[in-house]
């Protein structure tokens, strides 16, 4: 079970939906919610500005004043999780980016709930331009990517999987679980399996299969054959079944090809209709 999570506090228009998902899990799964807020500014931020003869030194008014911000938002977290149900909760404020400091954070939890983009500038490098596959492929937990579209209703009651063979998408299985084990139904889908027979050994999706069902999880094997690409065939899985979460392994090939075709990662990030469980 997931016993601690870490949801991203930020004040922004997408923190209710994250919210209620987190808090919605924290309920059952009796965990520990953990709210964690941002400052924005760096401890290399400071020293940049402080020890340069050049720069200009911001007054103690105005870190102060984004400590006050941040405080704003953890206590309204607080309201907020106590009224959803949470039992077990904090706030932490974190004098950091977001990127390195929700990296740190999550190191100390088995879940960390985050919004995607909405409208990432592919210009910027990743850490700036997308929160959840910094987080996702730089750290050592699951992260859990929430549509603003969630209004807390069950997560993962059924749930797809996708399932290419991937240390990848093992390591986004073993994450999943704790949820995995609750869903009464979980397709594990394979799409156009014959392009990666060398990951699947002669019935394409068994072995997980069974490992999964030894692990007490009630699950379907589907195999589809296709010209769409992966992220657009699991997302039509999704809606088809009526899933509350798609799991998938973040990045399963090379980082270049991802950026430079689009990707499975990318794709599901931009357009996933439900919860999205990704992990590196």
């Amino acid at each position: 079970m997931y016993k601690t999570i870490v949801v991203h506090i930020d004040g922004s228009h997408q923190q209710d939906s994250r919210l209620r998902a987190a808090a919605r899990l924290a309920m059952d799964h009796d965990a520990h919610l953990v709210g964690a807020g941002m400052t924005g500014m760096s401890w290399r931020d400071f020293a940049l500005l402080t020890g340069s003869m050049g720069a200009p030194v911001m007054p103690g008014a105005d870190f102060q004043g984004m400590r006050d911000a941040v405080s704003v938002r953890l206590e309204k977290f607080a309201d907020d999780a106590h009224r959803f149900g949470v039992a077990s909760l904090e706030s932490r404020l974190v004098e950091d980016e977001p990127g390195y400091a929700l990296l740190m954070q999550s190191r100390y939890a088995d879940l960390t709930v985050l919004s995607r983009d909405n409208e990432p500038d592919p210009a910027l490098p990743v850490r700036a331009r997308a929160l959840p596959e910094h987080v996702a492929l730089r750290g050592a937990r699951p992260v859990l990517v929430v549509p603003d579209t969630y209004r807390g209703e069950p997560i993962a009651n059924t749930a797809v999987v996708g399932w290419d063979g991937s240390m990848q998408a093992i390591r986004a299985i073993e994450g999943a679980l704790p949820l995995l084990q609750r869903a009464e139904s979980v397709e594990l889908a394979l799409i156009n399996p014959d392009e990666l027979s060398e990951l699947h050994g002669e019935e394409p999706g068994a072995d997980m299969a069974l490992y999964l069902a030894r692990q007490g999880v009630q699950v379907d094997v589907i195999v589809e054959r296709t010209r769409s690409t992966t992220g657009d065939a699991l997302m039509a899985l999704a809606r088809t079944c009526g899933a509350g979460l798609l799991v998938v392994g973040a990045y399963g090939h090379s980082r270049y090809r991802e950026w430079a075709l689009g990707g499975v990662t990318r794709e599901v990030l931009a357009r996933a209709p439900v919860p999205l469980l990704l992990a590196h």
